[in-house]
């Protein structure tokens, strides 16, 4: 037992070929994400960062939410000075492409070989199923995410510079690029984009964003070549691209259009939310908006605490399933999602395994698609647990809306973090944190890694 815990106390030893690192990269990966979350509520601490000062549970949460690209807060970013703003906004772009990513950037472009263990790490953060061209991959994903934020800042631009002038448009059209890009959902308005919901350009700008950084980055480079192979025209040809990239996008404009339906049905007439707008215009676009940030971003153009029961539930549902895969969103991903219900179908069908596309998925994928799913019910199960012993008061729904959030890290919220007492505004921070290194992260920190020295017989139980 001592030695099977004595790696916690010596993560890392030094031997004559380099150091060695004895944790596995899940958790490497929340060693990370905390050790940022934590340096950054130390930034945030510092004078001059916050105009009433800030607590040290407050900049914790702040920082923990802005590194998990997660969007909930307990105060808001309007409170904040400039200075802390940029924290916020270096902290999101941070946790967005994931830390481990930037500096393993640096060495490709360096022209260095990726040591063994960072390319394991690389390839557990990124969900690659193989270890090759994760370099090429690394400067795909950055490349394509600052030109991006940038393209982002530039039309955002266009309105919010003759509205608020120069200098605060341009912080205003750059904060929000970066926090759409990155799925992270904070704005700089108390009201997240309320004020904004009539807009189209706005709406239109920042759901491209965050539908674009949702979608994953794998998806993202695989559409890339095969335009510079074939041209634009291949979009058109699904045949030509990968059965994970057909996946992600047919599941995405699928699920988005389904989303858009029900939200239209549940909330056309409600009064505090689609129903208190002018047109009918207006109520259409704010329900696309809905639809989408859910699954990933976080921005809301209308009250969340508003939505009636059956909206919040399916809100929940959306924020559960999460975006695509090695995407800076969160959730069980889209691929598990898509995989469970393959799974279903197989066996009411009686098939020997699951298909898609004329391709079988592989029992390994079933199983982590299983044990991804089941951890997040059980991580989501234990936190509301415990939220509802340290804040009894709270409506159940309320508090189940917020928990379900912080694990997707999408950053809705019923208004009812800041009223939280100090333990569950702690329960909420590991929420964030385990819900973005992954519920898979959840096993491996507590399973036993051991190989059985014998061979059991097999048995076969009740199921149902």
């Amino acid at each position: 037992m001592r030695q099977r815990y004595r790696r916690y106390l010596r993560p890392l030893t030094r031997s004559p070929r380099g150091p060695i690192i004895h944790l596995s990269p899940p958790e490497i990966l929340l060693s990370g994400f905390l050790g940022l979350g934590m340096l950054g509520a130390c930034l945030l601490k510092l004078p001059g960062m916050h105009q009433q000062g800030l607590s040290w549970l407050s900049a914790l949460f702040t920082a923990t939410s802005a590194v998990t690209v997660t969007g909930l807060s307990v105060t808001p970013l309007s409170d904040f000075t400039l200075a802390g703003q940029t924290v916020v906004l270096i902290l999101i772009q941070l946790g967005g492409l994931g830390f481990m990513t930037i500096a393993a950037l640096s060495l490709v472009m360096l022209g260095q070989r990726l040591p063994m263990h960072q390319t394991s790490l690389l390839r557990e953060a990124l969900n690659r199923s193989s270890s090759r061209e994760i370099g090429r991959l690394l400067k795909i994903i950055t490349a394509f995410a600052l030109t991006l934020e940038l393209a982002g800042a530039s039309l955002l631009s266009l309105d919010w510079v003759p509205e608020y002038g120069w200098q605060e448009g341009l912080w205003l059209s750059l904060f929000h690029s970066v926090s759409a890009f990155n799925n992270a959902g904070f704005t700089l308005w108390p009201d997240s984009l309320m004020r904004e919901a009539a807009n189209p350009l706005t709406s239109g700008v920042i759901g491209i964003l965050f539908m674009t950084g949702g979608i994953g980055f794998a998806v993202i480079g695989e559409l890339r070549e095969r335009r510079r192979q074939h041209g634009w025209r291949v979009l058109l040809q699904p045949s030509r691209f990968s059965v994970q990239t057909r996946l992600v996008i047919e599941a995405t404009v699928a699920l988005n259009l389904l989303s858009l339906v029900v939200i239209l049905a549940l909330e056309w007439r409600n009064p505090g939310t689609l129903g208190a707008m002018a047109s009918h215009g207006e109520r259409l676009l704010a329900a696309a908006f809905m639809a989408t940030t859910p699954r990933t971003a976080g921005f809301s153009v209308i009250d969340s605490a508003e939505m009636t029961q059956a909206s919040t539930l399916w809100t929940m549902a959306l924020m559960f399933i999460g975006g695509g895969s090695g995407s800076t969103a969160s959730g069980i991903k889209l691929t598990t999602f898509v995989v469970l219900l393959l799974t279903t179908r197989a066996f009411l069908r009686s098939e020997p395994s699951p298909t898609l596309h004329g391709r079988r998925i592989g029992d390994d994928t079933v199983f982590k698609s299983i044990a991804v799913a089941l951890a997040a019910m059980l991580l989501i199960f234990s936190m509301l647990f415990g939220l509802t012993i340290t804040d009894p008061d709270h409506a159940f729904l309320s508090l189940a809306f917020e928990t379900v959030s912080a694990f997707g890290t999408v950053g809705l919220s019923h208004g009812l973090t800041p009223e939280l007492s100090p333990g569950g505004q702690l329960l909420i921070i590991a929420t964030m944190l385990l819900g973005r290194t992954g519920p898979l992260a959840l096993g491996y920190l507590l399973a036993t890694r051991s190989r059985p020295g014998i061979s059991y017989a097999r048995t076969e139980l009740s199921i149902g």
